[in-house]
């Protein structure tokens, strides 16, 4: 399985520098990818979701059905209308903006690390009146205590370096009563650690998936799309290491699915 050179280097780094640094080093990375020609202006970098619970998409947003379909999955079960959501990792933004436009919460704030893809966000969902975005860091959350009635992350955690924290955090400041909708994939024995770490914050688990089954679908459908939108935007010595991310077929994460060296998960989670 090829890395590719730049993600061969970035893998390697993570494992024997500390995690601080570790943190600073996926900020690089996400404002690279901020600015990088190979998404342009797409709105979603996560894997996608195929499920037979699709929801129904205005016409504009069915091109990017399948990345919708994993923010759908992992909300879905909770009422948002009227009430004060906060996305943990907003990336490129297209899902918060989704869910600002579909579920009509009274306010929505998307939080990244990223000062670039805040910047981008803001550029194109900006208009959105209940929406907004703000450069933050999930591990040291800068809101009040019990501020917002629902917490969702997506595809983001796997980056953060203190999981605990960022528990913690989430915890704190969501309401009494408030959910947290939390999606993302690890291997076995680290999503066993996660799990302890849930129930010793003090939440109630309300429901919990292995959805890599469905996660794998969306990354076959997309796969050839990802390639071609990469290798469009970018040169041949990096072309593997966007690819590695992106999880395209034949690269250590896609694979790693098929082998069942990691999973996807998704948990309800409940203060």
């Amino acid at each position: 399985m090829r890395l590719g050179f730049l993600a061969r280097i970035f893998a390697t780094l993570l494992k024997v520098l500390p995690r601080k640094v570790g943190d600073r080093m996926w900020r690089w990375w996400y404002q690279r990818l901020a600015k990088a020609k190979a998404w342009g202006d797409f709105g979603f970098m996560n894997y996608g979701f195929i499920d037979g619970d699709p929801p129904v998409l205005d016409p504009e947003d069915e091109s990017d059905r399948l990345f919708i379909q994993l923010y759908h999955m992992n909300i879905r079960d909770i009422e948002l209308k009227g009430k004060n959501v906060l996305e943990i990792g907003s990336g490129r933004g297209g899902g918060a903006n989704w869910i600002a436009r579909t579920y009509s919460p009274l306010s929505l704030t998307a939080l990244d690390y990223s000062g670039a893809a805040v910047k981008l966000c803001n550029r194109m969902y900006g208009r959105q009146g209940n929406l907004q975005f703000v450069e933050g860091n999930a591990m040291s959350l800068s809101f009040e205590d019990e501020s917002y009635d629902i917490i969702y992350n997506v595809e983001s955690s796997h980056c953060y370096s203190n999981m605990s924290q960022f528990i913690l955090e989430a915890y704190r400041v969501l309401t009494p009563g408030g959910y947290f909708a939390w999606t993302d994939f690890r291997d076995k024995k680290t999503m066993e650690s996660i799990h302890k770490l849930f129930l010793s914050t003090g939440f109630e688990i309300v429901s919990k998936f292995d959805i890599t089954n469905e996660v794998v679908a969306a990354l076959d459908q997309v796969s050839d799309d990802k390639q071609s939108r990469i290798k469009s935007g970018t040169n041949v010595m990096i072309r593997r290491s966007f690819e590695t991310f992106a999880g395209v077929r034949n690269t250590p994460v896609y694979d790693a699915f098929i082998k069942g060296d990691l999973a996807y998960y998704r948990y309800l989670l409940q203060k």
